[in-house]
């Protein structure tokens, strides 16, 4: 394991108005995990960017040294080609292909130029049995959610003769079982001699599986450490990340919690394409101003379906039940109603349901109300810039200016702007659907602390999140769902990561 594949020299990247890399060094050893760790706009997916060839030679100054040789690398098919895969934070899959004609894409099993599916697909099967999923070949990528679209991509990444994989956030997406899951198939490559480099926000991931870690600050190298010749905790990480000591991960917060704002009861709502099949059941539940509520469940259990259908009837079909506000019903059947009545959705998938991304910070953050930046029909832009500039400071997005285009923007600094766009429509309950996926800790710790002024303002938060500590840290309520149904209601005395995966287990029996 002290054979160096990888050197990265002197590394420099600038963008228009900033230094996104300054002269960063880094080096990774043949058949080893090594996790890339930083705040967000550190410079992590950018270094990864260029070693893949998504930065072509020439846009940045340095050296790249793989296997002992000096590497110019024009772009993607450059680096695979000599075994570098990457697999982004955001994933690049074709909705309307299946999972087999995904993972071959470009690299096809044919004879002749002609495809040869039965091998296609046996050797798919192979491929998601390595990484956990049981779905057909056939299922369409629109088919299935984003974890699984995730595990897609690795087996993707798997069909490739890759010698070093790059895995940008691949846990961001997954619950607890899934992670580990993924985590242990990680540490399995490694004993067969497989390179990894892993960059990640869940720094208990990263101190399970990393044996070195290599923290970035400001577009700088700040130091690499060692995990085997000492014991490295979670503090010690995150004081390299963001200079200092955190002592709580969650702000404090004394809850004064009112009068009922949301009701939901009996809601109903069959699938979105198997339009046969009932998907969320009978699910009621409720939340008060100045309260967050948490909604936990294993990926599949209907939470974010469970959302989605409450604002707008954005998914599913056969929609039945009842929606009240102050005790009174309320009309959610379009997004435009749904935010009259006082309801925002936070989605987990920015890229997609979040942002515009050839956009600007500045659009986005007023797209959802331009009523507040306009009159009379006509856009105000210098009150749209103020607004968009307010929101910039306040939640630290990094960007040389709001005029920056969201699709230029780090992942976690793609959710500010999601949250932004949402805060600015002044929203009576806000529903956030995992709102600090692929945020590091001091970002997390801010939206933490707004969440807390919001509900101090007497909003009612929704919280759905996959990260069990993220709910106990936050939340007042804890609903818990599985297989389309509420299966527990437990306070905050009540519920533990122990509570939570005794009510999931227990309804599985039931069912």
């Amino acid at each position: 394991m002290n054979n160096i594949i990888l050197e990265m020299r002197g590394i420099t990247k600038t963008f228009p108005g900033v230094k996104a890399l300054d002269n960063v060094s880094f080096k990774v050893k043949e058949g080893e995990i090594h996790a890339l760790v930083g705040e967000n706009g550190a410079g992590k997916s950018t270094l990864m960017k260029v070693l893949s060839g998504v930065y072509p030679a020439g846009t940045y100054d340095g050296e790249i040294h793989y296997d002992g040789k000096v590497r110019n690398f024009h772009n993607i098919a450059d680096s695979e080609e000599i075994g570098i895969i990457i697999i982004h934070q955001e994933l690049a899959l074709v909705p309307l292909l299946s999972i087999a004609e995904n993972i071959f894409l470009g690299n096809e099993v044919a004879t002749k130029g002609v495809i040869q599916w039965p091998q296609t697909f046996a050797k798919t099967k192979e491929l998601l049995a390595k990484v956990g999923l049981r779905d057909a070949p056939t299922t369409r990528i629109t088919d299935i959610g984003v974890g699984k679209q995730q595990l897609v991509e690795i087996a993707k990444a798997l069909s490739k003769k890759v010698r070093l994989l790059i895995l940008d956030e691949p846990t961001a997406s997954l619950n607890e079982t899934d992670s580990d899951a993924l985590l242990t198939l990680l540490m399995e490559f490694r004993k067969q001699g497989l390179t990894s480099i892993i960059i990640s926000h869940k720094l208990n991931e990263i101190r399970k599986v990393a044996d070195q870690i290599t923290i970035l600050r400001d577009g700088g190298t700040v130091e690499t450490l060692d995990c085997h010749s000492q014991e490295i905790t979670e503090d010690r990480i995150i004081k390299g990340m963001v200079g200092r000591d955190m002592e709580d991960r969650y702000p404090p917060r004394d809850p004064k919690i009112g009068d009922m704002l949301l009701e939901v009861k009996n809601w109903n709502v069959f699938h979105q394409n198997h339009r046969d099949r009932q998907f969320l059941h009978d699910v009621s539940f409720n939340v008060r101003a100045g309260e967050v509520v948490g909604i936990a469940g294993l990926m599949g259990a209907g939470r974010t379906e469970t959302a989605m259908s409450i604002f707008g009837k954005s998914w599913g079909h056969k929609i039945t039940g009842e929606v009240k506000m102050h005790g009174k019903p309320v009309d959610v059947s379009t997004i435009r109603k749904a935010i009259d009545a006082g309801l925002a959705y936070v989605t987990e998938d920015r890229k997609h349901l979040g942002l515009v991304l050839m956009n600007n910070i500045k659009e986005n953050t007023t797209l959802a109300n331009l009523n507040g930046v306009s009159a009379g029909g006509i856009i105000d832009d210098r009150a749209e810039a103020r607004v968009a500039s307010d929101y910039r400071q306040k939640l630290r997005i990094r960007s040389h200016s709001i005029y920056q285009e969201a699709v230029n923007l780090s992942g976690g600094n793609q959710q500010k702007v999601v949250l932004s766009k949402w805060l600015f429509t002044n929203p009576e309950v806000l529903i956030l659907d995992e709102p600090t996926r692929g945020i590091d800790v001091g970002a997390k710790f801010e939206i933490y602390t707004i969440i807390n002024q919001l509900a101090a303002e007497g909003k009612g938060i929704l919280m759905i999140s996959s990260e069990m500590p993220e709910l106990l840290g936050t939340c007042d309520r804890v609903y818990v769902m599985n297989e389309g149904r509420i299966v527990a209601e437990l306070s905050k005395q009540e519920a533990s990561q122990e509570s939570i995966m005794r009510a999931i287990m227990r309804s599985g029996e039931k069912n």
